[in-house]
């Protein structure tokens, strides 16, 4: 316990210097335009590509983690918050934020996803640098745009998928930014939301003083800085605590969880020695060859039956919460996303950990060396035991946070929950059972 504190009193103590969080930011910057760079103009296959391993085998498998561990750290250096702040300090109109995207802003992120993942397998984004490079481009144009016209990080907030994500899975981090009661109480000022005249105010619209979840808080340390109290705390806490106490359930959040999980049985599928003779399948039922058609309805029937089974277990609990449909579906959908994290964890560690060696391979092509082998940094077999160990955490923790939730009514309706967490576990690891093809 003592050593948690120190940790997170070494934490507190990094954010509150002048130097942070600029000096994490700007060579992830540097970083990112290279990545691009390296996309758009580097080799146009993805496994000679330095750009593409950076991406799909470093950086988006290791992100879910990132998220467990610090919350929404990566949002506070993430290079689009950073370009979005520099178009605002230079031609920003600081236009307070459109009423229609807070309040449907979390859908624009829901369907984004959405979109990104159907293109993706549809016009093969990641395995072709120039489709990543395009992709990348269009966000920069998105944060562009939102940094020149509104206030503050309304891209980061409103419309990053990204965004959406991490508020989710940070949800579920082991730790958290909180400011005091007590000291509050007492505070004549609102620096830790307004900034003054050396550091700005939270980028997020968060108020600290008010805030209690870790969804909207990026860690960028500017409430540390500017609270003349010294009232602001960052601490460890026990992963998922936060989802068992949460207020006021929000049901596109939950939403949210229960598309994540389609979107990894998606890129599940797609990758299994199956996959092919299913396509087959659906093409002589349906009488078309056409891939756009045969995986668009894969694509919706993957990402239904996770909905339709969550509205399900929410009609059953309902039966004894007496509470409506959608409100039980709200409640109990934040369950889902510690085995959300698990599955894109156990999904990504295949990336990472069967074709790792790529990030090597290809970063010394930049010098023009050719080394050829295998990518992988272990077997197979011992990949699936992680990934099993994954899925089985992540049903522990997503079936205790349905108990925590159930609790306060005397653990009414939690039963069609749990089962529907086992039920998603399982055919989590059958889904990791079956052999999986490689990306790079």
């Amino acid at each position: 316990m003592a050593q948690n504190k120190n940790n997170a009193g070494l934490i507190k103590k990094i954010m509150s210097h002048k130097l942070y969080p600029g000096i994490i930011q700007w060579p992830v910057m540097i970083v990112f335009a290279f990545i691009i760079y390296e996309l758009a103009f580097g080799p146009a296959v993805a496994h000679a590509n330095f750009g593409t391993a950076m991406t799909w085998v470093l950086w988006w498998p290791i992100i879910p983690l990132l998220f467990i561990l610090f919350g929404r750290l990566w949002c506070g250096i993430c290079p689009f918050a950073t370009l979005s702040d520099l178009v605002q300090k230079f031609v920003g109109l600081n236009w307070p934020v459109p009423k229609f995207l807070k309040k449907y802003g979390i859908w624009i992120i829901d369907a984004v996803f959405i979109l990104i993942t159907w293109s993706d397998h549809t016009f093969g984004i990641v395995e072709n640098p120039r489709g990543s490079a395009f992709l990348l481009m269009l966000i920069v144009v998105g944060v562009v745009f939102s940094g020149a016209f509104f206030e503050r990080r309304t891209w980061c907030r409103y419309l990053c998928f990204l965004g959406g994500l991490s508020g989710n899975y940070s949800r579920a981090g082991a730790m958290e930014l909180r400011a005091t009661p007590e000291i509050c109480a007492n505070c004549k000022t609102a620096n830790c939301y307004k900034g003054n005249d050396q550091v700005p105010g939270c980028p997020m619209f968060e108020f600290p003083r008010t805030m209690d979840t870790n969804a909207r808080c990026n860690l960028c340390g500017y409430c540390v800085k500017t609270c003349p109290n010294g009232s602001i705390k960052v601490q460890t806490r026990v992963p998922t605590k936060e989802l068992w106490s949460i207020r006021k359930p929000v049901f596109e959040e939950s939403f949210l969880a229960i598309v994540i999980m389609g979107i990894v049985f998606v890129q599940n599928i797609t990758m299994l020695s199956i996959w092919k003779p299913m396509l087959k399948t659906l093409e002589n039922f349906v009488g078309t060859t056409n891939y756009f058609v045969t995986f668009t309805i894969t694509f919706i029937i993957a990402m239904g039956i996770p909905i339709l089974a969550l509205f399900a277990a929410s009609f059953l609990s309902n039966l004894s919460t007496k509470e409506s449909v959608v409100k039980n579906f709200a409640r109990f959908g934040y369950a889902l996303i510690p085995l959300d994290l698990a599955g894109h964890l156990a999904h990504n560690l295949f990336h990472l950990l069967a074709e790792g060696k790529a990030i090597f391979f290809t970063f010394m092509g930049l010098f023009g060396m050719q080394i050829e082998g295998s990518a992988a940094v272990m077997n197979s077999a011992t990949i699936q035991i992680l990934q099993y160990l994954l899925i089985v955490l992540g049903v522990i923790g997503s079936g205790f946070t349905a108990y925590k939730i159930a609790k306060p009514k005397e653990g009414k309706g939690l039963l069609p929950h749990i089962l529907l967490i086992v039920l998603l576990g399982i055919v989590n690891i059958y889904f990791f059972y079956l052999p999986m093809g490689m990306r790079m």
